[in-house]
């Protein structure tokens, strides 16, 4: 069967349609649609706190999905938005010295793309199984949840002290959103959110005037407005995405390489992989398919996809949640609406006008948002240990994992000579993997007993040597 022949189906309510299948193009287009709406609010959220332009990501996020979807023959429905899991690293690369600019954050992704297409290629000839061994869940955890944490600082020094009370309100409606609304509502959470704290923001201004805080990058607070469409107003509705970013760089630009800032976004690496594999799971349950095949076709398609973005100055990708929930609910995973999808994107991402209204979201708004999805990457981490039953009575867990997370948090740093220092979230994950395999099965009789008693008190005194989870004997 051909890739772009898809069996025309019109099932009954609660009946799947399969990736191979479609409903009318009319019906296509809608749930195309839909599927914009479901990624629109993350994909620009994340370049905007990385300094990238975010119309140029929404347009390569319509590219990447395509490039995505043949790679895996449309048989793994997903679309492609900007990553979360480099935001953490952005933020320290920008943090060295005033030379990192966007084009070392640039090139520093697309190596980090080019790794991660290199362990799906290894995945599709080797199996999962040889990763699983050196990144067993109870790492892949620990490393999630550093490059979560690390953030904190991001929201708290630059983001939410530009409009304290629109931050505080816009999480609020935030957490509400993503709990309390029903159905496809709370799937887009991050989208209302972002409309809430831009309306609030205008309102404000309307009526209480301008505001006098420290915007981002600045030292010094002055008045300003929270919302300035000045750019909006000079933008050209039709166009390719240009100007230049906020340091100078253009915003279609090549990259530039530094090896520090390459070993930072190396741990970026190893939380795409667990949330490449994840979705890959996720939707094979769903579809009733076995996906294991093309599991390292996914990993691999998200790493070209990541490094062909960055050649030209966009954000890295992943397949987003967000998307795979829409299916859910829908019990359509036709690759053809993820066609329609990315083809809207690009539309999107050929209007400067749309890009500059992006643009202009107050900081107060992305501080609220942020709060609230920087915990959530952090707490995806604990989710891998618990959806694992990883044991944290077992001193392996609990003490191998500990100093790269309180490393990778705090930022706690090794310098080399003048030139070269290591530190947050790439010196956290280093120690989290070193420490962890250094004392993997090395417990002898009586290891651990502090650390088993403070999570099991009823403990007999057994051995444990399960290092990625499991059960304690008792």
């Amino acid at each position: 069967m051909s890739m772009f022949k898809w069996d025309v189906v019109d099932p009954a309510p609660g009946q799947a349609v399969l990736p191979m299948q479609r409903l009318p193009w009319g019906k296509t287009i809608g749930l195309g649609a839909q599927h914009v709406v479901a990624m629109f609010g993350a994909t620009f959220v994340f370049p905007l706190v990385m300094g990238l332009d975010a119309n140029l990501a929404i347009m390569f996020s319509g590219f990447c999905t395509i490039l995505f979807l043949l790679i895996v023959q449309n048989r793994v429905p997903s679309y492609l938005g900007t990553s979360a899991s480099f935001v953490a690293s952005v933020a320290a690369i920008r943090a060295l010295d005033e030379g990192n600019d966007s084009s070392y954050v640039t090139g520093a992704i697309l190596v980090g793309g080019l790794v991660l297409a290199a362990v799906g290629v290894l995945i599709h000839f080797a199996g999962a199984e040889l990763i699983h061994r050196i990144l067993p869940p109870a790492v892949t955890g620990a490393v999630v949840m550093l490059i979560g944490f690390n953030l904190a600082p991001v929201v708290a020094g630059i983001y939410w002290p530009q409009d304290q009370w629109v931050a505080l309100a816009t999480a609020a409606f935030m957490v509400f959103a993503a709990v309390a609304l029903p159905g496809f509502w709370s799937r887009i959470a991050v989208f209302l959110a972002l409309v809430f704290g831009y309306l609030l923001s205008w309102i404000l201004d309307v009526v209480f005037g301008p505001i006098t805080s420290v915007l981002g990058g600045a030292t010094e607070a002055t008045e300003h407005d929270r919302v300035s469409w000045a750019g909006v107003q000079a933008a050209d509705w039709i166009g390719l995405p240009s100007g230049t970013l906020a340091d100078g760089v253009s915003v279609v630009h090549g990259p530039s390489f530094s090896l520090t800032a390459i070993l930072l976004v190396l741990p970026g690496v190893i939380a795409l992989v667990a949330e490449n594999t994840g979705h890959v799971k996720a939707v094979a349950e769903m579809t009733g398919e076995d996906l294991d095949p093309y599991m390292g076709r996914a990993i691999g398609a998200d790493g070209i996809a990541t490094a062909f973005a960055s050649a030209f100055g966009g954000s890295p990708t992943t397949t987003y949640a967000e998307n795979i929930g829409v299916m859910g609910a829908t019990r359509v995973y036709s690759s053809a609406a993820y066609y329609v999808a990315a083809l809207v994107a690009i539309l999107l991402g050929l209007c400067p006008k749309f890009g500059a209204v992006v643009n202009a979201t107050p900081g107060g708004v992305l501080g609220g948002i942020t709060v609230v999805l920087y915990g959530m990457i952090g707490l995806v981490g604990a989710k891998i240990w618990v959806e694992n039953n990883i044991d944290f009575g077992n001193p392996v867990n609990m003490v191998g994992l500990a100093a790269g997370i309180i490393a990778g948090i705090g930022g706690v740093t090794l310098t080399f000579g003048d030139d070269f220092e290591l530190g947050g979230i790439a010196l956290g994950t280093i120690l989290v993997i070193v420490f962890f395999h250094m004392v993997k099965g090395r417990g002898g009789d009586g290891a651990g007993t502090v650390t088993r008693n403070l999570s099991h008190p009823d403990y007999d005194g057994g051995v444990d040597d399960a290092a990625s989870g499991g059960t304690h004997n008792r």
